[in-house]
């Protein structure tokens, strides 16, 4: 029986959607450093960290010498507790050297999402007031290097820059010679585990990202019970695609791994379908992690079958609301009978709910599990703020150690989003049954409303997959003059050709409710989405209205389905 598993409090009320995780595994009440040397001390000769396309393999030993050559490097520079240090890379192991190394001297790391261009990482590294940046020289088309350079004058805090695989990190690494033995230990020994370490900007669909602020506490226990719910020992083996910019590379990847003493595994610097699925073969891998549209690609892709994936077991699906066909397909063709489906955001560490690797099918297909532990969790009405029923659809609200410290330099949209007695308003539309279980709906502003009927478009969304063409679909809000909004489909079909508005008609016929069904529909080779794989349905919604020139009666325009 796992973590997730075990008996809930009782004192809750049971007829009503609130909940609260077990607290018979206490919390972790140390640093992320000294949680780091528990485990070498454990299993310094196991495996901790593999980067394939770097071609380097670790033992914990060995991570943690090259931590604390960084480590000392970056106190030869002055970096002192509190002061923030920027992260602007793809996924590489020196991406996990600095996370480590500046949580073993109390600096926070900010890290800035790899898709940024000058605007976006010149307010991050301003807002944040990061005194120093590691980035990588280049990735893809961006060139970084010109980047900083064009940014670097407006920034009077920033400092050093350290560009990955050049001089600059050879010379950090060289100044660390001239720290004496010990001084990264002295600095250490005056931490707090409930200090801030990391800053993560959260991808705003309007106005500028805020920096949602965790400390050891926050992300240290939140990757050791998601390591926890998948029942992690040293044993295991995890594939880390997704990008280490964001908590599930970070915090469910790394910090779960090194928490539990497993071993962490980069396929490449950002997901490839071939380059994992061959991660997972040649390295043995027991846990795979990945957005459903990851998994969708490497279901689809045209080497899966030449791939043995017998060793894993394990694995986590998260990012965004996973189609259930999907989850069945990577239970029976990937070997992984335990994968689990984890729900959560930023600005809680990230993750409040989880299913259990030895929960039903149908729950680990159908939702995304139960409350974490020492977590509470609740379903509010957003208008009275009352908690619903079971069964009801409300706002998810969380409390706990997880929960952010606040945005950085930011209270007013701290207050906005904690309310006074410590809750986490996350704009999520949810639903708990009898069990405990939870199901996420939609957003709130995602919701659409159709002459006055409530539609979620994540319920239209399951039922269209369930098509015979359909390979992905995101069913979007648009404006109506008659209805106020109506519902609009765009697909991925398996042939890469258009589904006819006909079609879709039929199959939806007697089968939804008429104001369920798309009234327009449209084909889409990729979806416009976040380098954490979060769909940015706004952007959709947007080019819907442009595709179809929006008029007074939509009856009119190609697409739709009467």
């Amino acid at each position: 029986m796992t973590e997730l598993n075990t008996e809930l409090n009782r004192q809750l009320n049971p007829d009503l959607s609130e909940a609260a995780g077990q607290t018979a595994t206490p919390l972790l009440r140390e640093t992320i450093g000294a949680n780091l040397a528990r485990t070498v001390a454990a299993n310094g000769g196991g495996q901790a960290l593999v980067s394939r396309h770097q071609g380097i393999s670790w033992t914990y030993n060995q991570y943690a010498a090259e931590i604390d050559r960084v480590a000392r490097g970056l106190l030869a520079l002055g970096f002192k507790k509190g002061e923030r240090i920027g992260i602007w890379s793809p996924n590489n192991a020196e991406w996990a050297l600095t996370q480590y190394a500046t949580a073993r001297l109390g600096v926070i790391l900010v890290n800035i999402n790899p898709a940024y261009r000058t605007n976006e990482v010149q307010f991050a590294l301003k807002q944040s007031g990061c005194r120093g940046l590691v980035a990588t020289t280049a990735f893809k088309t961006s060139d970084y290097v010109a980047m900083v350079d064009e940014v670097r004058s407006s920034l009077p805090d920033l400092e050093t820059v350290v560009f990955i695989g050049t001089d600059d990190w050879a010379n950090l690494l060289d100044a660390g010679l001239a720290v004496p033995d010990g001084a990264v230990e002295t600095v250490e020994a005056t931490l707090h585990h409930d200090e801030p370490i990391n800053i993560q900007y959260t991808s705003g669909t309007t106005g500028f990202p805020k920096g949602a602020t965790l400390s050891h506490a926050n992300i240290l226990n939140n990757g050791f019970f998601v390591g926890e719910a998948c029942g992690y020992t040293e044993q295991d083996r995890i594939c880390v695609p997704v990008p280490l910019y964001h908590c599930f590379g970070m915090v469910m990847g790394n910090l779960a791994a090194s928490s539990h003493g497993a071993c962490v595994v980069y396929p490449s610097e950002a997901f490839e379908p071939d380059a994992t699925l061959r991660a997972v073969a040649e390295e043995g891998c027991t846990s795979l992690y990945g957005v459903p549209t990851m998994f969708i690609a490497e279901l689809a892709d045209p080497g899966f079958g030449n791939h043995d994936l017998s060793a894993l077991r394990t694995g986590i699906m998260a990012g965004s609301p996973c189609p259930i066909e999907v989850m069945k397909e990577t239970i029976e063709r990937m070997n992984m009978e335990q994968v689990t489906i984890a729900y959560g955001m930023t600005e809680t560490s990230p993750v409040s709910t989880q299913t259990a690797t030895d929960d039903p099918v149908d729950k680990r297909v159908g939702t995304v599990g139960r409350v974490h532990p020492h977590v509470e969790v609740k379903i509010i009405d957003p208008d009275t703020g009352d908690t619903v029923s079971r069964g009801e659809s409300g706002e998810f609200c969380t409390r706990g150690y997880s929960v952010m410290t606040g945005y950085w330099n930011d209270p007013d949209r701290t207050a906005e989003a904690i309310d006074a007695d410590g809750w986490m308003h996350t704009g999520d539309l949810a639903t708990m049954d009898d069990e405990g279980y939870v199901n996420i709906v939609g957003r709130i502003k995602d919701m659409v409303i159709r002459g006055g009927e409530n539609v979620y478009p994540r319920e239209v969304e399951e039922f269209l997959f369930s098509h015979p063409r359909i390979r992905d679909v995101q069913v979007v809000g648009v404006p109506d003059p008659k209805y106020g909004e109506e519902i609009m489909a765009w697909v991925q079909t398996d042939d890469g050709l258009e589904l006819s508005v006909a079609d879709v008609k039929e199959f939806c016929e007697g089968r939804i409710a008429h104001f369920k069904v798309p009234r327009y529909v449209a084909a889409i080779e990729e979806f416009p989405m976040t380098v954490t794989g979060k769909i940015q349905k706004f952007k959709l919604r947007n080019q819907a209205i442009e595709l179809f020139n929006l008029v007074p009666d939509p009856t009119s325009q190609p697409g739709v389905v009467e």
